[in-house]
């Protein structure tokens, strides 16, 4: 769980400082807390294999998964791999970057790369908090079901800063685009932490911690001097250009675990429907109108930590505008095709995190 803080807090401080400063050197220290917490997972996960192998009794080798005549829980070999990925993407993104310059977007190979080891490392960490968790007797699995609802809340974090350039800025949230995005890549994560969670509101507060997460990172790195770089500066920043406040998740995430303790034992297609759908219209409501006060002249303060922008943004009216045509205060006839595809998308994605939690339920090893 510390190297999955480290990886997730990191690349938040990544992002913002390839916002605020440039990417002037690798050594960057965003990037040494990543491959930190990438390093402390491969040691630590490793030291569990060859303890468990060597020195494990018959009872903890009997909840282990063998590979190559070692035995380790199926966490461990998740994290092993995730971390060969990261320490495989540092070389890679020096000789992307020295290739082909400097890049502004977070999707490029390396990065990609990158995501998918810390992904395996988060992964890796939830399956071993939900293996103690459904190993534990009811009075013992709490403290477990809070690491493994904590396990959730980062992953959602990386997942939905993954989305960011799409799914983020205020701007986007009358565009059919927005809910398209989060629609399809969200509700996996938090119907499948609800289904195999055994608090009582698991999605609740696994959406609770992204919340929080994102919001201490958000007001403690705009109150961090610094200055670009690298030119060309259109903004003269003075200060790290934070994340957009997070999304309000915990809305969707409430009737998601609402829905899923009513209807437990209904179809699972059916229970995927009214999961997707309930997704969509509560993002629709909060966001459609959260985006509109975002926008104004109220939040235009640290609180709320908007219309803070990149080092080479030129600014303009555009900060003030959503980026995607529609019609004033009703949605026109794209974004409702969108929401129907977004409804789809998100049905389709609830499923799979039904699939998915039922299968992290039935884990022990």
């Amino acid at each position: 769980m510390l190297s999955s803080a480290f990886i997730v807090t990191g690349l938040i401080w990544d992002i913002s400082w390839h916002r605020t400063v440039g990417r002037d050197t690798f050594w960057t220290l965003p990037h040494l807390e990543e491959q930190l917490g990438a390093s402390l997972t491969g040691l630590t996960c490793g030291w569990l294999v060859l303890k468990t192998t060597f020195f494990g009794t018959p009872a903890d080798k009997a909840s282990t998964v063998k590979f190559w005549g070692f035995s380790g829980p199926l966490g461990a070999w998740v994290c092993i791999w995730g971390t060969l990925l990261m320490i495989t993407s540092a070389p890679f993104d020096d000789w992307w970057h020295n290739a082909y310059g400097l890049d502004v977007q977070i999707v490029s190979p390396p990065h990609m790369v990158l995501l998918w080891g810390m992904v395996a490392i988060q992964a890796g960490a939830i399956l071993m908090a939900v293996a103690a968790q459904n190993r534990a007797t009811d009075a013992q699995a709490r403290p477990y079901a809070l690491v493994y609802a904590a396990s959730g809340g980062l992953i959602v974090t990386m997942a939905a800063t993954a989305i960011m350039e799409y799914a983020s800025a205020p701007n986007h949230m009358h565009s059919a685009m927005f809910y398209e995005v989060t629609g399809a890549v969200l509700p996996v994560f938090l119907v499948a932490f609800g289904r195999a969670g055994k608090l009582r509101w698991p999605a609740t507060t696994t959406a609770a911690i992204y919340m929080v997460l994102v919001l201490v990172m958000m007001w403690t790195l705009e109150a961090v001097p610094a200055t670009p770089k690298l030119a060309p500066i259109y903004n003269p920043v003075t200060h790290m250009v934070p994340p957009f406040f997070p999304l309000i998740l915990v809305v969707p995430a409430i009737a998601i675990d609402l829905l899923l303790r009513r209807y437990r034992s209904a179809n699972d297609w059916l229970l995927a429907i009214a999961l997707g759908a309930a997704f969509v219209a509560l993002m629709l409501v909060v966001h459609w109108f959260w985006s509109e006060f975002l926008l104004s002249p109220a939040a235009r303060n640290p609180v709320f930590a908007v219309d803070q922008w990149d080092y080479t943004s030129r600014l303009g009216p555009w900060r003030y505008q959503y980026w995607e045509s529609h019609r004033r205060g009703a949605p026109s006839g794209d974004i409702l095709r969108g929401l129907g595809y977004a409804t789809v998308f998100a049905i389709i994605s609830a499923r799979v995190g039904l699939w998915w939690g039922e299968g992290m339920a039935r884990l022990r090893r």
